[in-house]
């Protein structure tokens, strides 16, 4: 299994086809069909997550999110971008180009 190397912020991305996302009390849970687990992404990671219904920027995920729950921008990159890294690895989301 090999280590994703660190984004960069002008990466694009996309989530991956074959995943059944619903939402529970404000949560987004997931089931990867092909890998037969279960994800809990929680609120926020639940908004990441819908963010990348379509092609968007790393710079531009940060963004929304630092927008909607009002957080410093250093600190909401902290904190994203291990979080994309992660999906990534669990092939949930994947690189791709905009438009």
């Amino acid at each position: 299994m090999s280590k994703v190397s660190t984004l960069s912020v002008n990466d694009v991305l996309v989530q991956c086809e074959g995943n059944i996302v619903s939402d529970m009390d404000g949560e987004k849970v997931m089931l990867s069909i092909e890998k037969g687990k279960y994800y809990n992404l929680g609120e926020v990671g639940g908004a990441i997550w819908e963010t990348l219904s379509t092609p968007l920027s790393v710079k531009d995920i940060i963004y929304k999110i630092q927008t909607a729950y009002e957080v410093e921008a250093d600190i909401c990159e902290q904190d994203v971008i291990p979080f994309l890294q992660h999906l990534i690895e669990e092939e949930l989301i994947r690189f791709t180009h905009a438009g």
